[in-house]
């Protein structure tokens, strides 16, 4: 089949693949949004108490993603027991919430979430079952409204108006570091120094990724810092790094969206002007944002790299993206390579 009659095949893919969604889409879904901590409501962390702890007991608690665990882990060291809700390789956009998650939420003394709704799924059994505080760890970040209307990225169930990938400039990180430092320092007193030392210590790992990412920019030829990705992930990084967010597979922020078969045409042809030489899918994508990716690839008609990134999730003990410092130096090698002349 000539490629230029490959177009139907695409329209078709992504016919079968709606009616899949929607198939999967079930009554009494909680739809993320505004009625959400952590939704697009100003993020504020909230007034923390000092936890009712026994002598030598750790302090509880519960990070929503695998990234945001692995900061907190780097703050609260030994005197926290921390609970992960998302486990390594999911999408934090669609899990939805096991009993496990219900127990260790009722448990927690301090619930840490992302602040933007990115925990689509979630978010409505983490706020009914929590009676510790619910803070959102991007407080104090100034969000990025991602490109076009709130009409262009998703359904109204599952449209973000800010962007929630708040820790793919690590910069943002060190924010989230410091909230860290200090609600464990609210909630457990007798150990705020540590935390503080801790937290410290981790930013200057933080400081240096930042130097190494700006290093391996500038080896990337400026007309070539453009990026296609599976869906609106990068608009922290683009605005830190000078790069371009020019298109993505599925609309939006959340890799719940669909596209339309228009969408899906308009990459194609936005890939072939700007001869863009690489597509970016994240390592938790589902198979379908996988093989929608591989199908615009096809469609463009040259060589185009699909190449791997760690967006919403870690990976396992071993892998180069088992901690938030080495997913964000693979990313940036991969970045690298697929840019370069």
């Amino acid at each position: 089949m000539a490629r230029h009659n490959r177009l139907p095949v695409l329209i078709a893919l992504f016919a079968a693949l709606a009616l899949a969604a929607c198939a999967g889409v079930g009554a009494g879904e909680t739809p993320a949004g505004d009625e959400h901590t952590g939704g697009s409501a100003e993020m504020a962390i909230p007034d923390i108490a000092p936890a009712d702890l026994a002598a030598g007991e750790p302090l509880h608690v519960v990070a929503t993603t695998n990234i945001i665990g692995d900061v907190v882990a780097n703050v609260g060291g030994e005197y926290i027991d921390l609970t992960v809700l998302i486990p390594q390789g999911q999408d934090p956009h669609g899990y939805e919430p096991v009993a496990r998650d219900l127990a260790a939420v009722e448990g927690a003394d301090v619930i840490f979430v992302n602040g933007l709704g990115l925990e689509e799924a979630l978010l409505g059994t983490v706020e009914s079952a929590a009676s510790g505080p619910i803070v959102p760890i991007s407080a104090g970040i100034e969000p990025l409204a991602f490109g076009g209307s709130e009409a262009d990225h998703g359904d109204g169930e599952h449209a973000h108006t800010l962007d929630p990938h708040f820790w793919l400039d690590p910069n943002n990180v060190i924010v989230w570091a410091n909230n860290a430092a200090d609600v464990l320092s609210a909630a457990d007193p007798a150990h705020a120094d540590a935390y503080r030392t801790n937290a410290d210590a981790y930013i200057a790992q933080l400081e240096a990724l930042d130097a190494d990412i700006r290093a391996a920019v500038e080896g990337i030829p400026p007309a070539n810092r453009k990026l296609i990705t599976d869906h609106e992930t990068f608009g922290y990084f683009a605005d830190e790094y000078g790069f371009e967010q020019i298109g993505t597979v599925v609309p939006g922020t959340s890799t719940t969206a669909e596209p339309s078969a228009a969408d899906l045409a308009a990459l194609v042809d936005l890939i072939r002007a700007e001869d863009v030489p690489a597509i970016f899918v994240g390592t938790s994508a589902s198979g379908r944002l996988h093989d929608l990716s591989r199908t615009v690839a096809d469609e463009v008609g040259r060589d185009i790299q699909i190449l791997p990134l760690y967006t919403g999730s870690l990976d396992a003990p071993g892998t180069p993206g088992d901690t938030y410092l080495g997913m964000m130096r693979f990313n940036i090698q991969q970045i690298a390579a697929g840019l370069a002349e």
